[in-house]
């Protein structure tokens, strides 16, 4: 199957790094996971698993800092259930003792030409088939309709989504991202095989002249 292609861009971006806890520092470049949804914003189906296949970046990558105020905690989901079974509880959260303070380092004025391609699932039903789910997806991409708002990494980044075709040139490589560029360890995506304790999964990607290739999700260059 030839790999799908959207083109996107937005004005902020933050692909976190787990190891960073609370303080959100974006990775340089978008993840696959978060590419994965992207695909998955505008069309997901038990019946089909998506596989992010490359990565072009278009943009400089460049960096801003944030500072703001958020809650310390969030409403016990126990507290919910407890009001809607008896009507009355405490479901409020005072802004004054909860506040924090919380630096982000961001990625601003980002643009992208991900590449991707789907498989069936065991889910999949006897109705089901490759041909089904890809025009469904031209469709949907083509006509700007989604399951949900994209996104870059955090909801509060939106992201704009076009369908590109797998022929056209991508634009040339800016000069600050030319050659070789060793990006480290990078979170690859959550194995969601445990379902109840999910495992992040990482890999070494290089970008060369902006562009990056992600590996098969069994291949032994993704560790868990």
């Amino acid at each position: 199957m030839q790999p799908f292609v959207l083109h996107v861009t937005g004005d902020f971006a933050c692909f976190t790094r787990p190891e960073m806890k609370v303080e959100r520092v974006s990775y340089d470049v978008i993840t696959p996971s978060a590419a994965r949804a992207i695909f998955e914003s505008i069309l997901w189906k038990p019946a089909i698993r998506w596989q992010i296949r490359r990565i072009d970046v278009l943009a400089p990558i460049r960096w801003t800092t944030l500072r703001r105020n958020e809650l310390a905690g969030k409403l016990s989901l126990a507290s919910v259930h407890s009001a809607m079974r008896h009507g009355v509880g405490q479901l409020a959260q005072y802004i004054e003792e909860e506040r924090q303070q919380r630096a982000s380092l961001l990625l601003r004025d980002v643009a992208y030409r991900l590449y991707a391609d789907f498989s069936l699932t065991e889910r999949a039903g006897p109705d089901d088939s490759l041909v089904k789910f890809a025009e469904m997806f031209r469709r949907r991409a083509s006509r700007g309709q989604c399951v949900n708002q994209p996104y870059l990494g955090c909801r509060e980044f939106a992201a704009d989504v076009s369908l590109a075709s797998p022929d056209q040139a991508a634009p040339p490589c800016p000069p600050t991202l030319r050659g070789e560029y060793p990006l480290g360890w990078m979170l690859y995506d959550l194995d969601f095989t445990q379902a109840d304790d999910p495992r992040p999964r990482f890999y070494r990607p290089v970008m060369r002249d902006g562009v990056i290739h992600v590996p098969d999700w069994q291949s032994e260059e993704v560790l868990g």
